[in-house]
């Protein structure tokens, strides 16, 4: 399992790189909203901070343990670039299962 931070960073760095692809591309998509859905473990830890964590499981690991419950989420990402409101160029080639 991992965090639900960071599976956003590695969303982000992702997309950074299709950002990259794109900047000599003749033909570039314009990136629109980003839907992520995925099937996570709420877990309250027992220390006296209380934290509670998000953490993503992977298909066919669905249930609960102890302390913890699986939920379903969906964002929805508005990617923008660093200090503007555009809207970032992609391109790059498919990877395996992308629609």
């Amino acid at each position: 399992m991992i965090e639900l931070a960071e599976m956003i960073a590695q969303l982000r760095t992702e997309l950074s790189a299709a950002m990259s692809a794109a900047r000599d591309e003749e033909l570039r998509f314009e990136l629109g909203a980003v839907e992520l859905e995925a099937e996570f473990v709420v877990e309250r830890s027992g220390t006296a901070e209380g934290r509670v964590r998000f953490w993503v499981v992977e298909a066919g690991a669905v249930g609960h343990t102890g302390n913890s419950t699986t939920h379903r989420v969906t964002l929805t990402l508005e990617p923008r670039l660093r200090d503007s409101e555009a809207r970032p160029q992609v391109s790059g080639d498919a990877a395996e299962r992308e629609r």
